[in-house]
C-alpha cells in the first residue's frame, strides 16, 4: 500500500521503528510552514534551531534510503498549511493510506484529527516512542487520589523503572529526593565549565525567514549557531555533560549569577523536546556513569537531573493532557495586567530582571529558577494576564513546546490553575532572589527596603500580592504562615506598601 508517513517539528526521533526498514512504499514528509511560525512570536534561535534539526532528520533519512518529501519555508508547492500541504500530496502521489505519530500538542492533534476524519483514505496514528508514559497514564495512577502531587508519581516511575532503586522498594541513598542539598548559591566557586556548544552559519536560513516578513524577536549571531541541532551534536552535549557539569549540577542546579549563563545545567533540553535524544538514553547515560564515578560523584548531584527528567517533565506532559483543552484558559486569580514592556527589551533597573530577561533574549535560554522564581515571579505578584504570560514563554525559549511550558508556566508559575499542579503559588519577595544568587548586588534597588523609593519592588509587590489575594488563598494551608505575617502588618505599614505596589503595577516603564 502506498503510504505518506508525516513527522513534525519535534517528532526528530532517530532511534524510531519506523526507520528501521525502507520501505518503497513509504514516503516520509516534513514541512517547514508559517503556520508554524506564527501561531505565536518566537525567539529567532527557536525557528532557526527547529528548521535546521528538521533539515538535519530530513537528510539523515535520505542518506539510510527512506523516501523524503521536504518543503523548505519556499517550496513553490507549499501552501503554509500542514493539512493543505498533506491533501496536495495525497491527490498527487496518489497515496492510499496516512500515517502520522501523536503530536505533543493538543491543537496540532485536532487539526490532525478532522483533518484525518475527512479522508476517504485509510490512516492510523502510532506512538513516538519517547516518553516512559503513555498520555493518559499519569491519570490512571491519580485516579482515585484525593490530591495530585507530583512526587508520589515520582516515586511510582522510579520504582516501576528501577531508577536509583536499592532494591524493589527502598530507594539508593535511603532518600527519595535530596532537594534540600540542592538549593545551594553559586558565589564564585567551583569553577564552571564553558558550554558545549557548536558554531553553524544560519544566515541563509534568516535571510529565508526575512523574506517572508516572520515576525520574530530576540538575538542570534548568524554565523555561529550554538545549538545542538542532530542527534551526534545531542549526544556529544550529553556525554559533555555527564563529564564536566554532572558533579556539581544538583547542588547549584537553583542557583543563578548575572555572569553565568548556563552554570552547571546540560543544555539539553532542546534536543529533548524534539526528540533527538530519549529520557530513557538520557538517564541511563547519566547513572552509568555516575555508578562508574560514585567517589567523585555524590547521589544528590545525579537525583536532582533525575526528578527533573523522570519526575517533573513526565509529569507535566501528563497533566497536559488530562487537563487540556479548557487548561489554557484557565485565570483563577483573575489576573488581567499587561505583561510590562521589558519582557521584550530587558530595559529595567530591576537587576534580576534585566539579567535574567537579557539573558532569554540574547541566548533563547534561562533554567528553572530564573523562570519561576524571577520573570515568572514578578509576572504574577504584578498580576499579569496568564494569557501574555504564557504567549512569553512560549516565544523566548528555544524548548518551549506548549505541553511543558503552559503547565510550568500557567501552573507552576502562575497558578491560574487554581492549585492543579502547584499546591501553592510560587511568589516572593527580594529575600529569595539575594539568598539564590549575586542578582541583589549592585541593583538599583535596596532588597532590605520595602516602600521607600530605592526599595527592591519585589518587597511591596510581594505583600500587596498577598492582601489583594488572600481571598483565594484563606483556607489553603500552605499559606498559613505567609497571611498571619501579613496579618501583623500595622494597617499604615500595609497602606504604605500596597500604595507602592500599585504604583509599580501601573508604571513598570519607571522602575
Amino acid at each position: 500500500m502506498k503510504t505518506i508517513r508525516l513527522i513534525l517539528g519535534d517528532q526528530l526521533n532517530y532511534e524510531h521503528s519506523w526507520f528501521t526498514n525502507v520501505d518503497a512504499n513509504v514516503t516520509y514528509v516534513m514541512f517547514e510552514m508559517t503556520q508554524e511560525t506564527n501561531y505565536v512570536k518566537h525567539h529567532i534561535q527557536k525557528i532557526v534551531g527547529f528548521f535546521l534539526s528538521m533539515r538535519a532528520f530530513s537528510n539523515f533519512l535520505k542518506s539510510k534510503g527512506h523516501n523524503v518529501i521536504y518543503y523548505t519555508l519556499d517550496d513553490p508547492k507549499n501552501t503554509q498549511s500542514l493539512t493543505e500541504n498533506l491533501q496536495q500530496l495525497i491527490n498527487k502521489e496518489e497515496f492510499e493510506n496516512l500515517e502520522y505519530l501523536l503530536p505533543d500538542e493538543y491543537r496540532l492533534d485536532k487539526q490532525l484529527k478532522t483533518f484525518c476524519e475527512s479522508l476517504s483514505i485509510q490512516w492510523a496514528v502510532k506512538d513516538t516512542e519517547h516518553f516512559y508514559t503513555t498520555r493518559n497514564e499519569l491519570q490512571s495512577f491519580y485516579k482515585g487520589k484525593k490530591q495530585i502531587v507530583m512526587e508520589y508519581f515520582y516515586r511510582d516511575m522510579r520504582k516501576k523503572h528501577s531508577i536509583l532503586m536499592q532494591d524493589s522498594k527502598n530507594p539508593e541513598g535511603g532518600s527519595w529526593n535530596f532537594d534540600k542539598k540542592n538549593r545551594k548559591a553559586w558565589k564564585g566557586s567551583p569553577a564552571i565549565p564553558k558550554a558545549k556548544t557548536f558554531s553553524k552559519d544560519a544566515s541563509a536560513l534568516i535571510n529565508l525567514l526575512d523574506s517572508f516578513n516572520i515576525d520574530y524577536f530576540g538575538a542570534i549571531d548568524s554565523k555561529s549557531f550554538n545549538w545542538p541541532t542532530n542527534r551526534q551534536e545531542s549526544l556529544k552535549v550529553l556525554e559533555y555533560f555527564c563529564e564536566n557539569l554532572l558533579i556539581h549540577f544538583g547542588d547549584y542546579q537553583d542557583a543563578m549569577h548575572p555572569n553565568e549563563i548556563y552554570l552547571f545545567h546540560s543544555r539539553l533540553s532542546f534536543a529533548l523536546n524534539t526528540k533527538m535524544l530519549s529520557p530513557k538514553e538520557v538517564i541511563n547515560t547519566v547513572l552509568d556513569y555516575y555508578y562508574e564515578h560514585k567517589e567523585q560523584i555524590d547521589i544528590s548531584q545525579v537525583e536532582g537531573f533525575v526528578r527533573q527528567i523522570l519526575g517533573w517533565r513526565e509529569f507535566m506532559r501528563g497533566m497536559y493532557w488530562k487537563e487540556m483543552p479548557g487548561y489554557e484558559n484557565k485565570n483563577s486569580l483573575e489576573n488581567t495586567n499587561a505583561l510590562p514592556e521589558f519582557y521584550w527589551t530587558g530595559n529595567t533597573k530591576m537587576s534580576c530582571l534585566k539579567h535574567s530577561i537579557k539573558q532569554s533574549l540574547d541566548h533563547a535560554y534561562a533554567h528553572h529558577i530564573q523562570r519561576l522564581m524571577i520573570t515568572g515571579n514578578y509576572a504574577l505578584l504584578t498580576q499579569t494576564h496568564p494569557d501574555d504570560v504564557d504567549n512569553w514563554y512560549l516565544g523566548v525559549y528555544i524548548d518551549a513546546i506548549q505541553w511543558v511550558e503552559i503547565t510550568n508556566t500557567r501552573g507552576m508559575s502562575q497558578f491560574a490553575d487554581g492549585g492543579i499542579i502547584a499546591t501553592k503559588p510560587y511568589v516572593s519577595s527580594g529575600n529569595y532572589i539575594n539568598k539564590m544568587s549575586q542578582y541583589c548586588k549592585g541593583c538599583a534597588y535596596k532588597v532590605s527596603k520595602t516602600v521607600t523609593e530605592d526599595a527592591c519592588p519585589f518587597n511591596s509587590l510581594y505583600w500587596n500580592f498577598l492582601d489583594d489575594k488572600r481571598p483565594f488563598f484563606e483556607n489553603n494551608n500552605r499559606m498559613a504562615m505567609m497571611l498571619s505575617l501579613l496579618d501583623k502588618k500595622s494597617k499604615k505599614d500595609l497602606l504604605e506598601i500596597k500604595e507602592r505596589a500599585q504604583n509599580i503595577m501601573k508604571h513598570p516603564e519607571n522602575y
